[in-house]
């Protein structure tokens, strides 16, 4: 199996931060990041992955205040290039927007980081999903679900162009007749579109992959569209082993329209995890952890994915009918979670917050209780892998790599070495051949 780690600061739970075990600014020190990355390395992860999102929140503030989500963080490409100094087999994946980049920019950015770390890049394609971040530049908000991925398509379709601005072996560097390059294996872009016009080449070689690995996480129809169009690795974000299983299979459905087959697609489930030597020790720390989530802050954390003011619910009534929205403009699954709980289980306001974790459930337990969970995912066809989060991210961590990774190997479903090699070569994804040579 495929294992990744998302890179959450603190650690992924929303009040992390709060807890005496970690380093409440973990995400904005680089001795953190770098001590995290080589742990994951060192328990033969595939991947390190940052999310992130172009903006600070400038409303709410009391309630952000107390939960620091995206509020002080590095840039992604920025970290993951430094990562790339200290690191030599895991992959670096980092999330960049199509809404707020030109093409060339970010072309340019992931192909230097591809050839930093000797073919380890990956891109997680997003369209954006709030407005803070339209604001950033120059828009009162986020153009519509379906016009950003519309934009997203003519984007993504520019950046593999510009990967391909020069053959692999272009760049010769021939000192006998003077040449660095073939002038005849330069293939410039000549682009007149919707959203983006643009001429030239790429300034860089060829990168070791090829292109970096693309990632994306759409879970709409308009998303697993786009993912079936370009994603070789996809993070899904099922409650289950069978919707997982059933997500998968519409992915792949998918996959032909565009040309492409089920060699070309990896999909990770997300995995919140808690592991320690016993059950009890892991819901304890789940618990003690769920008590720190202070009342603001989960308020705030439906009313954003509901896309809803809840600031005048009484914490302990449910949530009024007509406060909800009819349908959602961002995240989709999370605003139907969260439509759920109102509708058919009639939760209060407290008790929805307490149960929320934006995607599947935190699953805690011993190693085997852990590994037990992966291998029925993994076996049941269910996914390629898994993108892990740790509540409390650099203890969480090293509690895998030290229990439940020699368990996965002991059972033959997690690789005992790391190669060299490039991401691609690590997940078994082909280099893609240049179209020059495809004919």
């Amino acid at each position: 199996m495929i294992l990744a780690v998302m890179a959450s600061g603190a650690g992924s739970h929303v009040a992390s931060w709060l807890h005496p075990a970690t380093q409440a600014n973990a995400g904005i020190d680089i001795r953190n990041h770098m001590r995290v990355a080589q742990l994951a390395e060192a328990g033969l992860f595939h991947l390190y992955f940052v999310a992130d999102t172009p903006a600070a929140r400038t409303n709410n503030l009391e309630a952000y205040s107390r939960m620091p989500i995206f509020m002080n963080q590095l840039e992604p490409i920025t970290l993951l290039s430094a990562l790339s100094t200290v690191t030599s087999r895991i992959g670096l994946g980092g999330t960049a927007s199509t809404s707020f980049y030109e093409p060339y920019n970010l072309a340019r950015l992931f192909a230097s980081l591809d050839h930093m770390s000797h073919g380890r890049a990956a891109w997680n394609i997003v369209t954006s999903a709030n407005d803070y971040a339209a604001r950033n530049f120059g828009q009162d908000k986020l153009a519509p679900h379906g016009e950003r991925y519309e934009q997203a398509i003519e984007f993504t379709e520019l950046m593999l162009k510009l990967w391909d601005s020069w053959e692999d072996d272009a760049f010769g560097f021939d000192r006998e007749s003077g040449l660095t390059f073939d002038p005849a294996k330069q293939h410039a872009v000549d682009h007149q579109g919707k959203h983006y016009r643009l001429h030239g080449a790429l300034n860089l070689q060829r990168t070791p992959q090829g292109r970096p690995v693309i990632i994306q996480a759409g879970a709409s129809e308009t998303g697993m569209d786009f993912a079936a169009r370009f994603a070789e690795l996809v993070f899904g974000a099922n409650s289950t082993a069978a919707e997982s299983r059933a997500f998968y299979d519409q992915l792949k459905a998918r996959l032909p329209k565009f040309g492409r087959s089920t060699a070309d697609m990896r999909l990770l489930a997300g995995m919140p995890t808690i592991v320690a030597e016993t059950e009890q020790e892991a819901e304890d720390q789940f618990q003690t952890l769920q008590a720190l989530i202070q009342p603001m802050v989960g308020r705030m954390r439906l009313g954003m994915d509901l896309e809803a003011d809840l600031s005048g619910v009484p914490l302990d009534e449910p949530v009024p009918e007509e406060l909800i929205p009819s349908s959602a403009n961002l995240h989709k699954k999370f605003f139907d979670a969260i439509v759920h709980m109102i509708r058919v289980e009639k939760l209060t306001l407290r008790q929805m917050y307490m149960r929320y974790e934006r995607g599947r459930s935190t699953i805690r337990g011993n190693p085997q209780r852990i590994a037990d969970i992966l291998e029925e995912w993994f076996k049941g066809d269910a996914c390629d892998g898994f993108m892990l989060t740790f509540p409390l991210l650099e203890e969480g961590l090293g509690c895998f790599v030290k229990q439940v990774v020699p368990e996965l190997q002991r059972r033959g479903l997690f690789r005992t070495e790391a190669p060299e090699g490039t991401l691609r070569e690590q997940i078994g994804l082909a280099r893609p051949v240049h179209p020059a040579v495809a004919g």
